[in-house]
């Protein structure tokens, strides 16, 4: 065999020397006559600039015939790196050729082979790939070898290619090999391409003789140490909706090494050879696993490929912005309730899961294989070993005469057991229950199956064990609504993780806060959930808020409606099941109304108490919410959100409790007042009676007495300066937000000058209060953080903060070009689409008129948003910004001039129009922006 040839035959690892495309075969011979004929015509080689120029265009010639082909399905993603590969081979023979007839014949010189290595070596290539290169030579390479390699470096890198590349000895190569497991990696992957094929023959044997020496152990640990890294750079779980396709968990580099791993130990070219009782390691695989496996390969590959088309670049991670375009190319389109980047993503994340449960299968399999089998030994444990398991290698493995088909509840039972005794189940053991999965259906309503699950769900570190069920596919055999949300994202920029994750996180964050583990960041919900008495409903409950994703309609609604038949299946009480349901079906109620509503109006209050009722229900649903939002992903919980729960349910507390949290209006205002008067017992009588008669109820019933009494200070100390304006801030750490009042002259359009000036200063409104006093004067006050979602605290940025509000205020600062400068949203996330949408609601407030306001956030939203309701004549009393990912939720209570709520029809549809028109902004091109911070909706 030439080596052409044996480039032309090189193995897949997932499948191994498949039919290639007819375009492929016998192609390699006559496309290198062709270019050979052209760079070396008559025996005498043009000039180098020619041949760049030849080699140039030969190399666009594949790349695009490759291009056309794969973008025509006419060969999927695996069979186009293979030809990529393949035809790129005729360029590295034709510049080798090339480079041995230009230079000069010297004697005595050492002979050396042109060999690839690394993902090149494997015979598959993308578009944008590096060339891997070795310049292998027996001993040593010679002058003119040294001269040849610089030669054919340079013309390479005067194509545009990417090469990586090495010289080595024989003996080098092991020596390096030995000593970086790198190294050792990208010659597993070796293959011949030109020069002497011999001496790559004589350095594969050496090289496999040498790994039989050193044994398994060092690679595979290198190999885990690597992965962990890797895993870590690029996310932990495997199921982040900005996956990276080459890196991330379950991935194509997971499948590269367990490739690895088979070749290291049994010198197999390809994962098909691990099928079979006679083959090495005694039958590792099964053939509709190799199948599988061989799946997710030409999938990830046919990703792969369409992302470097795409973006023109080695792109490897799949941003919002690409799914959609990826999808599309690869033929999902929308399906019922679902679009064609949802099914898409669906699709690549259940590969990813495939891929995850084979490397926790296979990995520990190829070491155990290279040992020997293992030496299965009854457990010392009396119930572990009444129970069918016994041990092998320290883990738990079911007992010989205990078959998992016959007595499918073993495979609940033995993550339980695993759990109690702190061991690890054995992979021959995980293995077995994936492919027995499918008989756990037998067990749906059985009371035994129903208890072991219920365990797994509310025991010792429930998130850990759900994992490893939900890898195996028993969540979704047990629960088939379950298999619905499997892999299932929600094409936002808001929702980290896929739906399954998400709720396998939220049932690991309940644990959590039993444990204690969160007293610092949640210390209400932390508290509470040790006074619980529905504490397995609660945990139910968590798995299945998020049940009818995906299936169009409220899925609050329709999963209160599963809820209420598989709570029975799995043998939880009426009285349970009763309260799952509610759960599932208000479990948005808390979180909706602190951030989109004034918990200081008593109607907010009194409207929640009247849906919960309950004590021991206003306890589940706080804690249910923490646990909801925490995992939604990293960046969700902050402080301020924190602080707003907890008001929150500690008013609506004292109402259950028969508390006056709610008293009359003029009750709670005298109070006030009188709270205020007593913290400002040291000034003189009229300037306390001047100060109480300033403000409006409203006022008295926003703030504590404490604020007040600030307030009072700020008052005299501006009169006393004959100040136009005054600007406090005040960093509230335990908040996580920065407090910044404004005092002056009220006009209209305040707010939005002061949101535009914020929004300059880079800070982030989060609520605002605002506030006309009786003497003519506003009294604003603002609740900010900077783009982190942290307090707002550096003091240049709070002393530029209160610089640009004078500026806006006084005109000189021209807000909508200073807003026009401020930086933009990625590119990759205006994939994301947020319909505009204006909710105006008469009934939410006794007193007020209440606006929620949807669209795309962006620099300066609010400033427009706020001068479209101030030009419609209108007075805002109080704001809360939320932002979702991309989208933001802008809630204002607004009355008219004359204090009253907005109720005329035309009215209302002018304030729609106008407010819709601000919001179209964000939605045109080059519209969109930075969101104002890091936000929290839970799932």
């Amino acid at each position: 065999m030439t080596s052409l040839d044996a480039a032309g035959a090189a193995e897949d690892p997932a499948e191994g020397p498949a039919p290639r495309h007819r375009r492929m075969a016998g192609e390699q011979p006559v496309v290198l006559d062709a270019l050979l004929a052209d760079l070396i015509p008559g025996g005498r080689p043009v000039a180098r600039e020619e041949a760049v120029t030849l080699l140039r265009r030969h190399l666009g010639r594949i790349q695009h015939r490759v291009q056309q082909a794969f973008e025509a399905h006419e060969v999927s993603g695996l069979a186009a790196a293979r030809w990529l590969a393949s035809l790129t081979d005729v360029v590295m023979a034709g510049i080798h050729a090339y480079t041995e007839a230009t230079l000069p014949k010297a004697a005595g010189d050492k002979p050396w082979a042109l060999v690839a290595t690394g993902g090149y070596g494997r015979g598959v290539l993308a578009p944008y790939s590096d060339i891997d290169l070795l310049f292998l030579t027996d001993s040593g390479m010679g002058p003119r070898g040294r001269q040849a390699v610089e030669f054919m470096l340079y013309l390479l890198w005067d194509l545009g290619l990417k090469v990586g590349h090495a010289t080595r000895s024989r003996a080098d190569c092991l020596v390096d090999a030995k000593a970086d497991a790198t190294v050792l990696t990208a010659l597993l992957d070796a293959r011949p391409i030109a020069g002497e094929e011999a001496i790559f023959h004589r350095f594969e044997a050496a090289f496999r003789a040498a790994r039989a020496e050193w044994g398994l152990k060092p690679f595979l640990a290198a190999k885990r140490a690597e992965r962990q890294q890797r895993h870590a750079r690029y996310g932990e779980s495997p199921f982040q909706v900005e996956p990276h396709v080459k890196e991330g968990r379950g991935g194509l580099r997971d499948l590269q090494t367990l490739y690895w791993l088979a070749r290291y130990a049994f010198n197999v070219q390809r994962m098909p050879e691990l099928v079979g009782p006679e083959s090495p390691g005694g039958g590792l695989l099964v053939a509709q696993e190799a199948r599988a496996i061989r799946r997710a390969w030409d999938f990830f590959w046919t990703v792969r490929f369409h992302l470097h088309l795409v973006t023109g670049r080695a792109e490897e991670r799949l941003t919002f912005d690409l799914q959609p375009v990826v999808g599309a190319r690869m033929g999902y389109t929308r399906h019922g309730l679902q679009d064609g980047v949802e099914r898409f993503m669906k699709h690549f994340f259940l590969m990813v899961r495939d891929v995850a449960r084979y490397t926790r299968i296979l990995e520990p399999a190829i070491e155990r294989a290279s040992l020997g089998p293992p030496a299965v030994v009854p457990a010392s444990d009396k119930a572990l070993t009444a129970a069918g398991f016994a041990l092998a290698d320290g883990k738990v493995i079911a007992a010989p005469g205990h078959d998992f088909t016959i007595d499918p509840v073993l495979m609940l039972r033995i993550f339980r057991m695993a759990r109690d005794r702190g061991l690890d189940i054995h992979p021959l053991a995980f293995r077995a229950i994936v492919r027995h999965a499918r008989h756990v259906v037998r067990l749906r309503g059985e009371r035994e199956a129903s208890a072991e699950f219920l365990d797994l769900l509310s025991g010792r570190d429930p998130a850990t064990w759900l994992r490893l069920l939900n890898e195996a596919g028993l969540i979704s055999r047990l629960l088939p609504d379950w298999q619905r949300i499997v892999g299932l994202m929600q094409f936002d920029t808001y929702h980290v993780f896929t739906v399954d994750e998400h709720t396998i996180e939220a049932v690991g964050v309940l644990a959590a806060l039993e444990r204690g583990d969160l007293a610092e960041v949640a210390p209400v919900a932390s508290e509470l959930v040790g006074q619980l008495q529905s504490r397995r409903a609660l945990y139910v409950a968590v798995l299945l808020h998020d049940i009818a994703k995906g299936r169009g309609g409220d899925h609050s609604e329709l999963g209160a409606e599963l809820a209420q038949t598989i709570c029975p299946m799995l043998g939880m009480t009426p009285e349970e099941t009763e309260t799952v349901s509610w759960l599932v079906l208000h479990h948005l109620l808390i979180s909706q109304t602190a951030f989109k509503r004034d918990i200081e109006d008593p109607k907010t209050i009194l409207d929640i108490a009247e849906v919960v009722q309950s004590p021991e229900r206003l306890r589940l649903l706080l804690v249910l919410t923490v646990a909801d939002m925490r995992a939604v992903g990293p960046k969700v919980w902050n402080g301020w959100k924190a602080t707003l729960l907890r008001e929150l349910y500690w008013r609506v507390a004292e109402v259950l409790a028969g508390g006056l949290s709610v008293p009359e209006r003029d009750v709670r205002v005298a109070r006030a007042k009188e709270a205020a008067a007593l913290l400002l017992a040291d000034r003189p009588k009229e300037e306390v009676a001047a100060f109480l008669d300033l403000g409006y109820p409203g006022y008295w019933l926003s703030f504590d007495p404490e604020t007040h009494a600030r307030h009072a200070a700020m008052i005299r100390e501006a009169k006393e300066a004959g100040a136009p304006l005054t600007v406090r801030t005040r960093v509230l750490e335990a908040r996580a937000v920065t407090e910044v009042t404004v005092y002056c002259t009220d006009h209209p359009g305040l707010f939005s000058k002061i949101a535009g000036a914020l929004a300059v200063a880079g800070a982030s409104i989060v609520d605002a209060r605002i506030h006309t006093m009786t003497d003519g004067m506003a009294l604003d006050t603002f609740w900010v953080q900077d783009a982190q979602g942290g307090a707002f605290d550096a003091p240049h940025r709070l002393a530029r903060l209160a610089v640009l509000i004078e500026q806006a205020l006084s005109g000189r600062l021209k807000l909508r070009e200073e807003i026009r400068k401020l930086k933009r949203e990625p590119a990759r996330l205006r994939a994301v689409t947020v319909p505009p949408r204006v909710v105006i609601d008469n009934h939410a407030s006794n007193t007020h008129t209440v606006i929620e306001v949807n669209g795309r956030d962006r620099p300066g939203l609010l400033h427009d948003v706020t001068a479209a309701i101030s030009d419609q004549g209108l007075q805002i009393a109080s704001a809360h910004i939320t932002t979702y990912g991309v989208r933001a939720v802008d809630v204002f209570y607004v009355k008219d001039v004359f204090g009253l709520k907005v109720e005329n029809e035309r009215k209302l549809a002018s304030l729609r129009r106008a407010l819709e028109a601000a919001l179209e902004a964000a939605e045109r091109p080059g519209g969109g922006g930075v969101a104002r911070r890091a936000a929290a909706e839970p799932a």
